[in-house]
């Protein structure tokens, strides 16, 4: 039997080996082949061509490749004419991965979508396609298969590949040491892993760190930099200010285990802080267009992956963008500052409230051990690896009878 993988991003690529171990575990005699990065590649992959090569992060540098994406288009297409393909694997990398699905049907070959694009978030409407394109889609968040099959999607939970790398990482432990001091709380800043994102994102974190240490001088601050020249940067600013503050590369799990409270940038990170139980306030500053543009396309409540994890409906409504301090805010378990403008004051008034109430600190940690307990957990590629066999075993089954017969 004959899979056929298409991965776009580092991530996928990552994902996507996990999911071809655990297939090659189940099946040792399935053949992989498709567009597959180094990773993929080294657990088994025969790879046409590495996608993940090629930068498609904004629409110029999508436009700037389109030759090379028609070409394997054609590729793909070609490859399905030529070859008995089962099934086709799809993971993250809306856009091209859509071409795929559709020449993958177009040759009566069901798809499988691992870490499907995030429509229940925004631009919904895409359902339809995914409800045409793809036949089975495997979830990553809780919340999501019942918003999938409520729209005719066949959809099931595996859990968030995220965490079967986190058992993986190799931590520091000497390092987690040093940094612990029971009688100096570590406040963490995040100020995330795209250079766009510091840029924008590390002035705030800063300026709400000085805050807090203004009013709670034993309060040390670190920061955990996704690169080294992130790294320099933010060093550079931490020194021409005369800060008191430690700025580290490559040591994120552990400033993580070592911190009391964190201050991050919103992304992924926000599923890390969630296995490790840390209480945390997300920032997100945005121009006043991009807020514009939230109010009118953002359909759910939050932007963060964990406080979604604790809806039991996803859906904003008619309500306005979520703002924390509102006197009205419903309580979610990572606050979360995604506006415009200068918010630093609200930022470090909340980080202030938490540290100077252990009671209060505590009990978020013990709201996020209760989402953790149930999410945080690793096993994603198996699960997915099982949903993907089960579907297809019945199907070659039946298919092999019919040869005989």
């Amino acid at each position: 039997m004959k899979i056929f993988f298409s991965v776009g991003e580092p991530s996928g690529d990552l994902h996507g080996a996990n999911l071809i171990r655990d297939l090659k575990q189940r099946d040792p005699s399935l053949v992989f082949t498709g567009f597959a990065g180094p990773k993929m590649q080294a657990a088994g992959c025969e790879s046409l061509f590495d996608l993940t090569l090629l930068p498609v992060m904004f629409i110029a540098a999508a436009l700037w490749n389109i030759r090379t994406f028609l070409r394997r288009l054609r590729e793909a297409d070609q490859h399905f004419a030529k070859n008995r393909v089962d099934a086709v694997v799809l993971i993250d990398y809306p856009g091209f991965n859509w071409c795929i699905a559709r020449r993958a049907k177009k040759h009566g070959i069901p798809v499988f979508y691992y870490g499907v694009p995030q429509m229940w978030a925004w631009i919904p409407w895409r359902v339809k396609k995914l409800r045409r394109l793809v036949d089975h889609v495997l979830c990553k968040l809780p919340f999501e298969p019942a918003w999938f099959q409520e729209r005719n999607v066949q959809a099931n939970y595996v859990g968030h590949p995220f965490y079967d790398e986190v058992v993986r990482q190799k931590v520091d432990c000497d390092f987690v040491e040093r940094m612990a001091d029971p009688k100096s709380p570590l406040l963490l800043l995040l100020p995330g892993s795209r250079n766009r994102e510091v840029d924008r994102q590390w002035p705030v974190l800063r300026d709400a760190a000085k805050l807090v240490m203004k009013q709670r001088p034993e309060t040390r601050v670190a920061v955990g930099c996704f690169s080294e020249p992130q790294r320099q940067q933010v060093q550079a600013d931490v020194t021409a200010r005369e800060l008191p503050i430690d700025v580290f590369c490559d040591k994120t799990p552990e400033l993580i285990r070592s911190a009391t409270l964190a201050l991050s940038c919103s992304g992924s990170v926000s599923l890390e802080l969630l296995a490790a139980r840390l209480p945390t306030i997300i920032v997100y500053r945005v121009t006043w267009f991009q807020q514009f543009l939230l109010q009118r396309v953002l359909v759910c409540k939050y932007v963060t992956l964990v406080n979604l994890m604790e809806c039991e409906s996803i859906s904003r409504g008619n309500r306005p963008l979520y703002w924390p301090d509102r006197a009205n805010a419903e309580p979610c378990p990572m606050p979360e500052y995604v506006y415009p403008g200068n918010r630093t004051k609200n930022i470090a008034n909340r980080a202030i409230g938490l540290l100077s109430n252990p009671k209060l600190l505590q009990k978020n940690r013990e709201w996020l051990n209760r989402i953790a307990s149930k999410h945080a957990v690793p096993g994603a590629s198996e699960r997915a690896a099982d949903h993907i066999l089960n579907m297809l075993l019945p199907e070659r089954d039946q298919a092999n009878r019919k040869r005989a017969a």
